[in-house]
């Protein structure tokens, strides 16, 4: 039985990230619950609650008045009725993904499983469906680790937009629902952070100073962690709650790792978080949300992102398959992993279009996965002109040219993706020294090819045919 980890930074610096999560690379996110019913997209119960947003004003006019109608109601429409998980992980599985992460909760505090503490949950309200135990059996099934999101640490000061009222109109001054003492466990008797007289839901802090709802917080971590046993936790902010006498986010990560050595003899779990600061992210895995980092890094990372809006939005426009290769690779290259959210219909189901996506990422894993999977960063991520765009969550397509090329590495092959495909079909790659003596080269998914080496540069001739109309890519082997 491997060494338990203690709740303090001391402790948890001594954290390693497991192999599989080294080597897996590629995740697919189902960010899905009672949001979706709208299909308005990302953060609806919220702005529901906001006057004049698109999102309230699609709500009055679809739903009714939020006095009336509220969020609470909205979620007893999300049937998920179409829900199949286990073809779905095999689309998954076929495009890729080595690893799968269910959300939990979203900040709009619905459980999406059965939660002995929080009767708010898609098995009594809604689908009458434990969601995240469903997904759980279609991963097992493909054996591909199982995680799980948290939005929870945010939702008490980011939904305080439901105390509020309409500040003009016919239903000016009339207290929206969330104001009910009724629903205070699921709206959050979180009144200390409303500002009066703001309509606009101003958050004064991310995370919250309330000391019950850090004792309520872990307490539904260790739920979850007892309930399923993740390989990942992702919390949506940076490790929560940090004060002076008591560390839930410390408490839950011990926990998380330590349910993990009794299960397998040895930590092989991981916690994701958004905190940059050295101490908060060594005791995990630092995420970066729709964005990534500028070069390789020592330490394992993620990026979370999506195909088009966190949540289904009806006039989202989705990412088309070649920017998802080319982002994975420039991420894999800086030893970064992504995990893919794709859409679903409220009913379960995911659209034409993201499933075209998926079956033309699993026309090009089966072409160039061995240069993902299991590989490490190479001296240098990559050669070229052209940098990504990192500037908060914009996600630009990145306009590549010839003589850019991404690298990964694993034994004594190279592998050099090449990101633009020369006019001649002839790559020349710089990154070589003379000490790097090339033996043979292939061109994934057509085997051998031709090259030269003078001087470290490498240059290769490429066949007319190439196997992947994405990203192609060479395996350079050393001696």
């Amino acid at each position: 039985m491997g060494q338990q980890f203690e709740a303090t930074f001391d402790s948890l610096r001594n954290y390693q990230c497991p192999e599989w999560f080294r080597d897996a690379k590629f995740g697919i996110w189902s960010h899905w619950g009672p949001q979706s019913v709208p299909m308005c997209g990302d953060w609806y119960a919220r702005n529901m609650y906001i006057q004049g947003t698109p999102q309230n004003l699609y709500h009055v006019r679809h739903y009714g008045h939020p006095s009336k109608f509220g969020y609470k109601d909205i979620c007893k429409l999300w049937k998920a009725e179409n829900f199949d998980p286990e073809e779905l992980m095999g689309l998954y599985h076929k495009a890729g993904a080595k690893y799968f992460v269910a959300q939990a909760m979203h900040h709009d505090n619905f459980f999406n499983y059965d939660s002995q503490i929080h009767p708010f949950n898609s098995v009594k309200i809604g689908p009458q469906k434990d969601i995240c135990a469903l997904w759980k059996a279609a991963a097992d099934k493909y054996h591909m680790p199982f995680g799980l999101t948290e939005h929870l640490g945010a939702s008490f000061s980011w939904w305080i937009t439901n105390k509020t009222c309409d500040s003009y109109g016919p239903y000016k001054g009339v207290p929206y629902d969330g104001n009910d003492p009724a629903y205070s466990q699921f709206y959050h008797a979180n009144q200390e952070h409303v500002i009066p007289g703001d309509t606009t839901g101003k958050m004064a802090q991310w995370l919250t100073g309330n000391k019950e709802f850090h004792a309520h917080w872990l307490d539904v971590m260790k739920e979850l962690v007892d309930k399923f046993h993740p390989a990942l936790l992702y919390s949506d902010s940076g490790l929560p709650f940090e004060e002076e006498g008591f560390q839930p986010g410390l408490e839950a990560v011990a926990y998380l790792y330590n349910d993990s050595i009794q299960q397998n003899g040895s930590n092989q779990a991981v916690y994701t978080q958004k905190n940059r600061d050295a101490q908060v992210y060594e005791v995990g895995v630092l995420d970066i949300e729709k964005s990534q980092l500028p070069g390789v890094q020592e330490r394992p990372w993620q990026t979370d992102t999506c195909i088009g809006n966190w949540f289904y939005d009806a006039t989202q426009v989705y990412k088309r398959p070649e920017q998802i290769i080319e982002m994975l690779i420039d991420i894999v290259s800086k030893n970064g992993t992504m995990l893919l959210n794709i859409l679903q219909r409220p009913d379960g189901s995911i659209d034409e279009e993201a499933r075209y996506l998926l079956e033309e990422l699993a026309t090009w894993f089966p072409v160039c996965g061995q240069a993902i999977y299991g590989t490490r960063p190479w001296r240098v991520f990559g050669e070229g002109d052209t940098r990504v765009l990192i500037d908060g969550f914009r996600e630009d397509k990145t306009d590549w040219n010839s003589s850019d090329y991404r690298f990964t590495q694993k034994d004594n092959t190279l592998y050099a993706f090449i990101m633009e495909m020369p006019e001649n079909s002839v790559p020349v790659i710089k990154s070589l020294t003379p000490q790097d003596k090339v033996s043979s080269v292939e061109l994934l998914g057509a085997g051998p090819v031709p090259f030269a080496q003078n001087y470290g540069v490498l240059t290769v001739q490429l066949p007319e045919k190439l196997p992947t109309k994405y990203t192609n890519c060479l395996a350079i082997h050393l001696d």
